[in-house]
């Protein structure tokens, strides 16, 4: 795949299902392996620890250990990780309008926030 776009660059570091999340949850500080784990149900402890160790390598993630017994590791957005939080509010933001939670619920606003900018 060629990622010299900018946009394919940006899906690549996000697009995937748990890493807006883990993102998400590290607006609210810093947060221990095990935060992370309870809030994101669903996620297995192999597939945060992937996803974190990808984002701190794009360094999105910072990761401080602590020379405690037990060992103790903590995370936080660095300033490329708080630069994301438009891309992820944005998202929430299409997600709430667009993406309704259940199959009921059919209802399209009557004017699309894009049109109501061009108008």
């Amino acid at each position: 795949m060629n990622l010299g776009c900018p946009v394919a660059r940006t899906a690549e570091l996000i697009g995937n299902k748990w890493t807006p999340l883990i993102i998400r949850d590290l607006v609210k500080g810093e947060k221990r392996f095990s935060e992370l784990e309870r809030s994101l149900r669903g996620i297995s402890p192999k597939t945060l620890s992937e996803r974190l160790k990808k984002l701190e390598d794009a360094n999105v993630v910072d990761r401080k250990c602590f020379a405690e017994v037990p060992p103790r590791v903590e995370y936080t957005l660095t300033a490329k990780g708080i630069a994301l939080l438009p891309v992820i509010d944005s998202m929430r933001t299409y997600g709430a309008t667009w993406l309704p939670e259940c199959d009921d619920e059919t209802d399209v606003p009557a004017e699309a926030p894009l049109e109501a900018a061009l108008a």
